[in-house]
């Protein structure tokens, strides 16, 4: 089993995470600024108060870790460069025994049929630009990384994803969305978590992106 500690473990998807690697047996570090709002943990689960961009803090957790996960988000786009950065310095650090890393990406930068980011398309909604800029350059950051670290950037779809089912089924694919029968690419929050942690035990995207979808 994996030792994965996990940032953002308060929100939507951090938590379902923790519950899922949890669940399957893994020793799960659930990390919050305010280690209040993680309320009860499953078993096998603690609860650190932390924030991903203490670099104290992320080296301290990065020791004893196989996995750690960015389940981190907001809208000011230097917490997702800051992010990258800070736990890319903490698994460098490590060697070649540090812990790989697993972000919680967004799906603005993925590519619509016409090769455009749906970022860059015209009707793509200003209140989430915010939010798709950090994303769009943390994946730049995770590419631009040397081979001394190891990273995994998973994008959700670029609209369809939402607390649900799960469903314990999901395809994956690279950079252009996961589309369904009804021409629309979604995924809950449940099984962007089971395809997360499943990335973890099996891992087949190392530094690179990949995106999930029904």
């Amino acid at each position: 089993m994996s030792r994965i500690v996990v940032f953002g473990a308060a929100g939507k998807a951090g938590s379902r995470v923790v519950a899922e690697a949890a669940a399957r047996g893994h020793e799960v570090t659930a990390v919050a600024r305010d280690a209040a709002r993680l309320g009860q943990l499953p078993d096998g689960a603690r609860a650190v108060a932390g924030d991903v961009t203490d670099t104290e803090t992320v080296a301290t957790l990065a020791q004893e870790a196989d996995a750690l996960v960015l389940t981190v988000g907001g809208p000011e786009a230097r917490l997702y460069t800051e992010a990258v950065a800070t736990v890319a310095e903490a698994a460098r650090a490590l060697g070649p025994k540090g812990p790989r890393i697993l972000h919680m990406g967004g799906g603005a930068s993925l590519l619509n049929d016409d090769g455009v980011r749906f970022f860059d398309a015209p009707d793509f909604p200003e209140e989430f630009k915010p939010y798709a800029i950090g994303q769009i350059q943390a994946l730049d950051a995770y590419q631009a990384l040397g081979d001394d670290v190891t990273w995994t950037y998973v994008s959700p779809p670029p609209v369809h994803f939402a607390p649900g089912e799960r469903t314990g089924r999901y395809r994956t694919g690279l950079d252009h969305p996961v589309v369904g029968e009804d021409g629309q690419a979604r995924v809950s929050y449940e099984d962007y978590a089971l395809a997360l942690v499943d990335e973890i035990e099996d891992p087949r995207h190392l530094d690179r992106r990949f995106t999930i979808g029904y």
